[in-house]
Parts: C-alpha cells; sequence; structure tokens
C-alpha cells in the first residue's frame, strides 16, 4: 500500500476514534484521552493507536486497560463508517513523547534557573 494511503487510512482512522470516545463512549474508565498519532503498517492489517491520558498512572492504566478492551468495538464502527475492504486490527499504545517533552522543558527550565550553566552559546559550541 502506498504511503500516502496509509496516512490518509491513518488520520481517518484517528478521527473517527476521537469522535466515537467523545460522543459514543459510555466506559466510565476513559478518562481524558487524546488520540495523539495512528500508524497503519505496510500491509494495513494493524494499526497502532497512539494516546496520552489527562491525570495520573492510576488513571492512565485504567483508560489504557478500557481502551484496549473496546478496540474490536472501535473497529466494527470505525469499519461501518469507512468504506475500506479490511478495517485494520487496532492496537493501543500509550504515546510517551508528551512526557518527554514536559521532562526536557523542566531539565532546560533548571538549568536557566541555576545561571546558565551548561548554556551553549556561552560554552562555546
Amino acid at each position: 500500500m502506498r504511503q500516502q494511503r496509509r496516512e490518509k487510512i491513518a488520520e481517518t482512522i484517528r478521527q473517527e476514534i476521537c469522535d466515537i470516545i467523545q460522543k459514543g463512549s459510555k466506559d466510565p474508565r476513559i478518562g481524558f484521552v487524546t488520540i495523539t498519532s495512528v500508524v497503519v503498517s505496510g500491509d494495513a492489517r494493524y494499526a497502532d493507536v497512539y494516546f496520552t491520558v489527562l491525570g495520573k498512572d492510576k488513571e492512565r492504566l485504567s483508560s489504557e486497560i478500557a481502551l484496549r478492551n473496546s478496540a474490536g468495538y472501535l473497529r466494527r464502527e470505525i469499519g461501518q463508517r469507512l468504506s475500506l475492504r479490511f478495517m485494520p486490527e487496532l492496537r493501543f499504545k500509550y504515546d510517551k513523547s508528551i512526557e518527554y517533552s514536559s521532562h526536557i522543558d523542566d531539565v532546560l527550565e533548571k538549568l536557566k534557573k541555576e545561571g546558565g550553566k551548561g548554556d551553549a552559546t556561552e560554552g562555546g559550541l
């Protein structure tokens, strides 16, 4: 499958999952979930759905379990909405990139407060 088509399918799946979670999810375990991206495999058999959750580890774990348990339902719902010959299997994965980005911001802020120690512009880089 062409890369451009996979990306289009991935974005459509992301939008549909967001819509279903926002409007149709009755599972109280799904907290404030944001679907950050979807990556469809080369053969379009799998779609890795990356998500983040507002809250602590307990909320993240609860939402992750609920999303994984509802993968079949979501796949069926999306399959009915889209005209695809084959609907990929949904695999939910927690997106750690926002946490990592926040950690980097904290480190940079700490360095800034220490008076610029380790500042690349002063270090002659």
